[in-house]
């Protein structure tokens, strides 16, 4: 299995792309989020990936920087179908409020020569808090991260017999996530600043963490690899360096900073 990052970071970066990557094992993918526009495309494009191959897509939550490139995708995959070049099924999860605003702008802004294939070859699938799923074969679960912004699901993958990989979201981790999280072979979770610049990006005032905070709670989780993202950009020519430093102090696992369009090697 490999996880390759299309976007790194936060809804207000200019200089990367907003936080979505995909899954891919065995020539099948898994797109989780993507990111604030059509820019999802030319991203897939770059590291050598078909929008039409993603069948899979899972929707975290209902911010601008992680779903107007989903109405993209539906866009595109209805209009395929209408064509008749678009080979199979596609199907996209979320909680309700998720499916139910996809299902809406669809609505309201796709014709009905689209929307027709909504429910009968694009299903918009709706998980609750726990419910089991699949990503590329392999048992998951979806759950909620108790976001106090808005409603929020994470999902974890048991992807090899008791190695785990698991994404928090975008929002600081929450106890009630230590079932999925605590002893995962991975874990993805949101820096949005280094510690020694909160007072600049205002992290917890947003409600996220930093990377000495996502490298702590790595550490005290029992967490092998730490994915860090959903990061500022003001000085993303360093970033790698600047945030693997501050991470290093605090969490002894490997720790990984990726830039846009990089490959992390899962299994």
């Amino acid at each position: 299995m490999k996880l390759t990052l299309l976007g790194t970071g936060n809804a207000l970066v200019t200089k990367c792309y907003n936080t979505c990557f995909v899954l891919s094992e065995n020539g099948e993918y898994f797109l989780v989020d993507a990111g604030g526009g059509n820019q999802i495309f030319s991203q897939l494009e770059k590291v050598g990936m078909k929008w039409q191959d993603m069948k899979h897509i899972f929707v975290t939550h209902k911010h601008l920087d992680h779903i107007m490139g989903i109405i993209w995708m539906i866009r595109m995959i209805t209009q395929y179908m209408n064509k008749d070049k678009y080979e199979g099924d596609a199907y996209i999860y979320g909680h309700e409020e998720v499916i139910g605003l996809l299902r809406d702008f669809a609505d309201k802004l796709l014709p009905k020569k689209s929307t027709r294939f909504i429910d009968d070859r694009l299903h918009l699938v709706k998980l609750k808090d726990g419910d089991h799923f699949e990503v590329l074969g392999h048992p998951a679960t979806a759950f909620d991260i108790q976001s106090t912004k808005a409603k929020q699901f994470g999902f974890m993958v048991e992807y090899a017999p008791g190695k785990k990989l698991c994404d928090c979201g975008d929002e600081p981790y929450n106890p009630c996530e230590e079932q999925y999280a605590k002893g995962a072979e991975w874990l993805l979770h949101e820096a949005f600043c280094l510690y020694g610049e909160r007072d600049i990006f205002s992290p917890y005032e947003k409600h996220h963490s930093t990377v000495k905070d996502a490298a702590e709670l790595a550490e005290s989780l029992g967490v092998k690899n730490l994915i860090l993202y959903h990061t500022e950009d003001k000085n993303l020519e360093h970033r790698k360096e600047l945030y693997t430093a501050e991470g290093k102090e605090y969490y002894h696992g490997n720790l990984y900073v990726p830039y846009d369009l990089e490959d992390v090697k899962v299994l």
